[in-house]
């Protein structure tokens, strides 16, 4: 059993305070983000995760790759759709996943062990033209999530050479919401998917009674959901176990929608009925969704928690 996050953390923007970062900063060559990434980092192997994210801490989901994607653009904070999409204009999280694996490296002393590692995680095509305004071109969402899915999947391809990840997480929370057209989310995934030699995973937060049939036919490795906040999820798995047979369920078992540490015996209860269900062997645990709303201490304990119990259990 390994342990991993969904991808936000806690960001805290420290001001340059060093001879070298207030030159850097006078030059506008100071990235303020830099030591988040890698506080970030350290919180999560310090906690005991296994695959870590770069802590997503440049943006909201959505704009963090928008903005580069030639289309879309920025308006008062909201995506808006105005042209054709094509590919980004540059690399987008590459730098900092990167940077993060350096980390990663340096926290290891130069060798990161067998089965950690850092994942790269991509915002999907559904999610973020369901959350964009159409203004211009498209006349239909479903055109725009396939041309936004073949933009993206050049993201996914510069991360595979140029990150080495342990794997690709793809995050559609739309899923759950009976608002995509299932087929056409399943096409877009199956164009991220392609040529892919790595496991792909892809995270759906929010019930799922609704949508778990579909979502277990969806060309995908890991299957990542909530169970902590969700007292319904846990029961569709049961009843639905079955249809996952062939894949690995990323097991949000600590509660992401409240900023207190969970009851680490509820977190414990939970994980076994996992097992019971799917078996230790099938599974990752994580949060629920991203940390960044909580207070980085209780960010922390939650993490700590989590690889706690998956120790147990190991």
């Amino acid at each position: 059993m390994k342990s991993t996050v969904v991808g936000s953390f806690p960001v805290e923007l420290k001001k340059e305070s060093s001879t070298k970062n207030k030159l850097l900063s006078a030059l506008g060559a100071y990235d303020p983000y830099k030591q988040a990434i890698k506080d970030s980092v350290i919180s999560q192997l310090d906690a005991g995760v296994d695959i870590i994210s770069d802590g997503q801490v440049r943006g909201d989901m959505v704009s963090i790759f928008t903005k580069y994607i030639p289309g879309m653009k920025i308006e008062e904070g909201n995506t808006v759709i105005v042209s054709k999409i094509v590919r980004p204009i540059r690399e987008i999280s590459i730098k900092d996943l990167q940077y993060a694996k350096k980390v990663m490296k340096d926290y290891y002393n130069g060798n990161i062990p067998e089965g950690k590692g850092v994942k790269g995680i991509i915002t999907g095509p559904n999610t973020i033209v369901h959350s964009s305004r159409i203004q211009f071109f498209y006349k239909n969402r479903e055109d725009a999530i396939i041309d936004l899915a073949h933009s993206l999947k050049h993201e996914v391809n510069a991360i595979v050479k140029k990150v080495e990840p342990v794997y690709i997480q793809i995050d559609e929370p739309f899923l759950s919401t009976g608002m995509v057209d299932m087929k056409v989310a399943s096409e877009a995934i199956d164009i991220l998917r392609e040529n892919l030699e790595i496991p792909l995973a892809m995270h759906v937060c929010g019930t799922l009674d609704g949508a778990f049939k579909d979502l277990a036919k969806f060309n995908v490795d890991i299957l990542d959901m909530e169970f902590a906040g969700n007292n319904v999820n846990i029961n569709v798995l049961e009843e639905n176990s079955n249809l996952i047979h062939n894949k690995i369920i990323g097991f949000g078992c600590v509660d992401s929608s409240v900023n207190t540490v969970d009851n680490i015996d509820e977190v414990d209860d939970l994980v076994i009925r996992a097992i019971n269900i799917v078996g230790k062997d099938n599974l990752i645990l994580d949060p629920d969704c991203g940390l960044r709303r909580a207070p980085k201490d209780v960010a922390f304990e939650k993490l700590r928690i989590m690889n706690e119990i998956k120790d147990k259990y190991s």
